[in-house]
């Protein structure tokens, strides 16, 4: 396979991290694409700039999805001894970070819910779908539990 044979197929990949990432979390393209990108590039750490070469994507555009990346914690940015120039790198833990940021998303919604079944009481239609909505996050922190994220 040639290198641009090989590049076409990285992008392509990086592509399905895009979608992804719009369609399941809402983010802008330009987001998953950074994402995509910094799971895929070799050498692991990218500068803007090759980041924003690899994407096609502008500087100010990337400036601040860096910005928010590293903000969440989802990306580092590393220096090196006499370069000036900064570097990112995905963190190792960063999809551990998305999961529990999801499940205690899912937590705070349970509480909501007992809230709920208290105000409508333990018997009927609302309360029906709201334990419906409470017995899925219910199982699904239970799963969480029995199954611990590992490295």
């Amino acid at each position: 396979m040639s290198g641009e044979e090989q590049q076409d197929r990285l992008l392509r990949w990086v592509e399905q991290v895009t979608a992804f990432c719009v369609e399941e979390w809402g983010l802008p393209p330009i987001t998953g694409r950074i994402l995509g990108w910094l799971m895929i590039c070799d050498p692991a750490e990218q500068s803007a700039g090759q980041i924003a070469d690899a994407i096609s994507a502008s500087r100010a555009s990337l400036t601040s999805n860096m910005r928010f990346l590293t903000a969440i914690g989802l990306v580092k940015k590393v220096r090196r001894p006499a370069d000036r120039t900064s570097y990112y790198r995905i963190e190792d833990d960063a999809w551990q970070k998305v999961i529990q940021r999801k499940l205690d998303g899912l937590s705070a919604f349970g509480e909501i819910a007992d809230e709920g079944l208290g105000i409508v009481g333990g018997e009927g239609h609302r309360a029906e779908r709201i334990k419906a909505a409470h017995d899925s996050l219910t199982w699904l922190q239970n799963l969480a539990a029995r199954h611990p994220l590992r490295r």
